[in-house]
């Protein structure tokens, strides 16, 4: 009898109740894009589709048992790392992941929530550069994140340009530099490769405010369809238009009284069964 698997992918990221962002928004795309998802959690946020009220720490020890508990058991074929505001958990996941087979990590710097909240401590930062950026394969700020990281405004097209270069020589391999924030009609993001190469993908704005989450779900998606065997420069790709697609679609639902969630099931695909070989 033949015996298959699922493609996995782990998420490790931070909570959202609300169900639009964090770990929620991570699993529902995951899973929505036919792959299994599993997940650790690093931190508390105590928030809603208006904001975060609060934010409690997850012990690191926990964090580094549950990354420990999932690879033991079901390693993932990649791994997504979102909120990690501390510099002691940068630390913590670093060194549990090295015990283990490298896998392709796509790490979304979560600085700032959609209501503009800050979710990290300043000193993590140079933490999350030193730590974290050598071993993901990408990194996916959007214009708030990138003006963190590149110590520069980052209001325009050619803002973004610059911060993209910039940040690209604190030694990441690949960037996506989201421009959701842009003020025009088109949002453009630029993709920077590990060749030094960079493209730009555009796509309609949608007049809606439902786009909480829309950060976690764009690098759990990328990292889903690395899952399925999809090279770097295929899965952005495809990953964009996923989150387009759920944008446009979840636009004229109304879920809470902030900024709504994506609709991540405009399309589920069944999970997938790869024959074990």
């Amino acid at each position: 009898m033949k015996k298959y698997k699922y493609p996995s992918v782990l998420t490790i990221a931070g909570f959202d109740g609300s169900g639009g962002a964090g770990i929620q928004a991570d699993i529902k795309t995951i899973s929505a894009l036919g792959c299994y998802a599993t997940s650790v959690l690093t931190a508390l946020p105590v928030q809603n589709t208006q904001g975060v009220r609060n934010i409690f720490p997850i012990p690191v020890e926990a964090v580094s048992e549950q990354i420990e508990a999932i690879l033991d058991d079901i390693f993932p074929d990649a791994i997504k790392i979102g909120m990690v505001h501390t510099p002691e958990l940068v630390e913590t996941i670093v060194k549990t992941l090295a015990k283990y087979k490298k896998v392709p990590i796509v790490f979304d710097p979560v600085m700032v929530a959609t209501s503009g909240h800050r979710l990290i401590e300043e000193k993590t930062i140079e933490t999350i550069i030193e730590k974290l950026f050598p071993i993901s394969d990408i990194i996916t700020p959007n214009m708030d994140e990138a003006a963190i990281l590149a110590k520069m405004e980052v209001k325009n097209l050619d803002d973004m340009k610059i911060a993209g270069e910039r940040i690209k020589e604190l030694g990441c391999k690949n960037i996506l530099l989201k421009g959701g924030h842009l003020e025009t009609e088109m949002i453009t993001s630029f993709f920077y490769n590990d060749q030094n190469d960079y493209q730009s993908f555009k796509s309609e704005k949608v007049d809606t405010k439902n786009t909480h989450g829309s950060g976690c779900t764009l690098s759990s998606a990328i990292a889903s369809f690395i899952a399925r065997g999809k090279s770097m420069d295929e899965a952005v790709a495809f990953a964009q238009y996923y989150v387009s697609e759920a944008v446009l679609k979840g636009s004229d639902v109304q879920t809470g009284k902030g900024n709504g969630p994506l609709n991540h099931f405009f399309n589920p695909q069944k999970l997938i069964k790869n024959e074990l070989v």
